[in-house]
């Protein structure tokens, strides 16, 4: 998981802590000044995991990486306090820098150092010449380990086996299925250390969901209806007169009369309608939607919780609190 400065994450982070800033409050160990807090590295989800110390003259100015559950923050006196801080470990730690690559390997270095595991391996060699080997060179006496980060081969979970070269035993974890959940001890900022009373506030959130009202279908029919057309036609008829010719002279007989078969002809034609059907576009019809905008008002009453101090005497307290004595 990848670390960031805190500023580079969130450039306006003073806003969630009340205006306050954890760089640059006083580093102490027990009662003694021992530097100040340089800067603070969160991961992905915004989680404090180390803040960045600067030893000032306690160890030449070395600035290196303290894991948030070593630290103890009280903005009130203005003070970080580094449980458990020693020299040794300052000294061990690899020193921070501004173009320090903070990867697994180097989390893990750091790690290493911290662990309650490394002190009780430092331990049992400063105590291997008081404590009986075994015929193999294994230490008789096992050496508790606090976590799930390291097991012993031969003297079961919670524990370090050393051998004549005192080896350490290998994590049971790598860099893809480590999870800062293993040391707790490191990474959990412990609310017995850093107590805080949770003010509770409710607020008014205006959301909307789109939902369904109605529907809409168009679609077409047929409808019937009888029409009438007139179409005027014309038919043919023949009409046949009968005249009597007068001062008619006589014919010769033999020329033209008394023909057998004559016959005239004539052509008589009429008309027949056509009457048919044909389809047309009579009209087109487009079918849209737009949206209308509306604003809906709402008033709830909201409840927040105040802090009330009681107080006897004449107590001094920092702070901006509401007192009733």
């Amino acid at each position: 998981m990848a670390l960031y400065k805190i500023k580079d994450f969130d450039p306006d982070y003073r806003d969630h802590f009340d205006g306050q800033d954890i760089k640059e409050l006083d580093l102490y160990s027990g009662d003694q000044r021992i530097g100040s807090v340089n800067d603070a590295l969160v991961d992905d989800d915004g989680k404090f995991r180390y803040l960045i110390i600067n030893t000032g003259a306690w160890i030449f100015g070395k600035k290196v990486m303290l894991p948030i559950g070593r630290a103890r923050i009280d903005y009130s006196a203005h003070h970080v306090y580094a449980d458990g801080l020693t020299k040794q470990q300052v000294e061990a730690l690899p020193e921070f820098t501004d173009d320090l690559k903070v990867d697994y390997d180097r989390e893990e270095e750091v790690r290493n150092i911290y662990r309650p595991s490394a002190g009780a391996a430092m331990g049992a060699v400063g105590a291997m010449g008081a404590t009986s080997l075994d015929a193999s060179g294994t230490l008789n006496t096992p050496m508790p380990v606090e976590g799930a980060a390291y097991t012993g081969s031969s003297m079961g979970a919670g524990a370090i086996e050393t051998n004549a070269d005192m080896s350490m035993a290998r994590p049971t974890y790598d860099r893809d299925t480590y999870d800062y959940g293993m040391d707790a001890d490191l990474y959990d900022i412990k609310e017995s250390t850093n107590p805080s009373l949770k003010l509770y506030q409710e607020r008014l959130i205006a959301n909307k969901t789109r939902q369904k009202t109605g529907e809409v279908a168009v679609g077409k029919r047929v409808e019937t209806e009888t029409a009438r057309v007139s179409v005027p036609i014309e038919k043919e008829r023949v009409v046949i007169e009968r005249t009597t010719p007068t001062g008619s002279a006589a014919v010769t007989p033999g020329s033209e009369t008394f023909h057998e078969g004559e016959v005239a002809r004539m052509e008589v034609y009429e008309e027949t309608p056509d009457i048919h059907k044909e389809a047309f576009v009579r009209e087109e019809v487009r079918v849209t939607k737009v949206v209308d905008q509306d604003t809906v008002t709402a008033e709830e009453q909201l409840r927040r919780e105040e802090l009330d101090v009681d107080t006897q005497g004449r107590p001094v307290i920092d702070g901006d609190t509401k007192s009733r004595v």
